[in-house]
């Protein structure tokens, strides 16, 4: 597998604080929130919005990364199943993926169980319980995961992923350790040139740059590779994936979510700012620009 860029050396490392970035011929989508007065306004650049009585615009200083402005998604204590995405159309649609935000847990967030609490790429999507068969879809999800109350909030940072060598009808859970659930006493096949990092718990109140990259195999090889980074450094990097059997399945659309059905005391929060949609290595937001 060819190394992988980090740090500064990506798109945002020629555009300070993001300003003119939306230029670049590898970007496809940014938004700041910045342009939005109530929450109904994003509707104006996200294709899809659900649940708008979840969803505000954040102006509290704590509570926004960059600018003057962010997103903020909520789900209330409950029992019932409560899923808030913002979501973008991809066209046209890619083999190869960037996405690049910052986002920040609620100091008191308190999930245990199924809780999609990050962000996403797909393609052709259709629903949760039916599983991939290289033809139909692919599912990619970075988010945090909690399955019991002795781990700490908000959980191991993995990836949620629908694929073609998937051994759940409900997908499965890759770690950067190179754990995969469910059946772990398996290891997950990610070839020779895997590298088994730590697992990461993202500290809670405190904003992060997270990059979620996802590249398409060729139809019969298994070149295909997630990899995710975390203020610029790899934290988890699984290549050697067999995610499809088609060139026509390819990815169309990014998600920002705040999922849960599981458990919640109180009301779970997430902010997300500086959202950056491209075709190559984006990096944290840079305040000084490098030479093209």
């Amino acid at each position: 597998a060819e190394p992988l860029p980090d740090g500064d050396s990506g798109i945002a490392s020629r555009y300070p604080n993001d300003q003119g970035i939306s230029s670049d011929p590898d970007v496809l989508f940014v938004d700041d929130f910045e342009s939005y007065r109530v929450a109904s306004d994003i509707g104006n650049q996200w294709d899809q919005v659900f649940h708008m009585p979840n969803i505000q615009i954040a102006t509290e200083s704590k509570d926004v990364f960059g600018g003057a402005k962010s997103v903020e998604l909520s789900v209330p204590q409950q029992s019932s199943e409560v899923s808030n995405n913002l979501i973008k159309a991809i066209n046209p649609t890619e083999d190869v993926l960037f996405l690049r935000y910052y986002a920040k847990y609620d100091e008191a967030f308190n999930v245990v169980g199924s809780s999609h609490n990050g962000s996403s790429m797909s393609g052709k999507y259709c629903c949760p319980g039916v599983p991939s068969d290289g033809y139909n879809k692919i599912f990619v999800s970075l988010e945090a995961g909690r399955f019991d109350a002795a781990t700490a909030n908000p959980g191991l940072l993995n990836i949620y992923i629908y694929h073609q060598e998937q051994r759940d009808i409900w997908g499965d859970h890759f770690y950067p350790t190179g754990r995969v659930v469910p059946f772990d006493r398996v290891p997950g096949d990610f070839g020779s040139d895997f590298v088994p990092r730590p697992d990461v718990t993202p500290e809670l109140g405190r904003w992060y740059a997270y990059e979620l990259m996802v590249r398409l195999n060729t139809p019969g090889q298994r070149d295909g590779r997630i990899a995710v980074w975390l203020d610029g450094e790899v934290i988890a990097d699984f290549p050697n994936l067999r995610l499809r059997e088609t060139t026509s399945l390819k990815m169309d659309q990014i998600t920002l979510d705040l999922h849960v059905n599981g458990s919640s005391v109180g009301t779970a929060k997430k902010w997300y700012d500086n959202v950056v949609v491209a075709t190559s290595y984006i990096g944290p937001l840079s305040t000084s620009a490098q030479a093209r």
